[in-house]
């Protein structure tokens, strides 16, 4: 972990769902662009679910931030000119919570 501003770090892992939003297309479908995203996320080594709105991503703060970042960049070279992305990242101190466990534990509650 690099220090930054007054010897903080980042934390060393994050569970982070984004969602890519092209702004200008000319098209409705990103279909395409979203499969491409996806194969980049298998190269990243990361885990990662896909989901009907975006995808989760799961490993080091930089590693993660990185690979969001590389798909602004692959979209950019495929001609989106624009893209907002849409973060939410949650870090935990307490305990490692895998970010399946989540839903698992859910999923449990309504088993019962």
């Amino acid at each position: 972990m690099a220090a930054n501003i007054a010897g903080l770090v980042s934390p060393a892992v994050c569970t982070v769902d984004f969602s890519l939003v092209p702004i200008g297309a000319h098209s409705a479908s990103f279909s395409r662009q979203i499969a491409d995203v996806q194969r980049l996320m298998q190269q990243s080594g990361l885990k990662y679910q896909m989901h009907a709105t975006g995808t989760t991503v799961e490993g080091p703060w930089d590693q993660v931030a990185r690979i969001i970042g590389y798909s602004h960049t692959l979209l950019h070279q495929e001609g989106i000119a624009r893209i907002q992305t849409d973060i939410r990242m949650i870090t935990r101190t307490d305990k490692v919570k895998p970010m399946e466990e989540s839903v698992v534990s859910v999923e449990r509650l309504l088993a019962t």
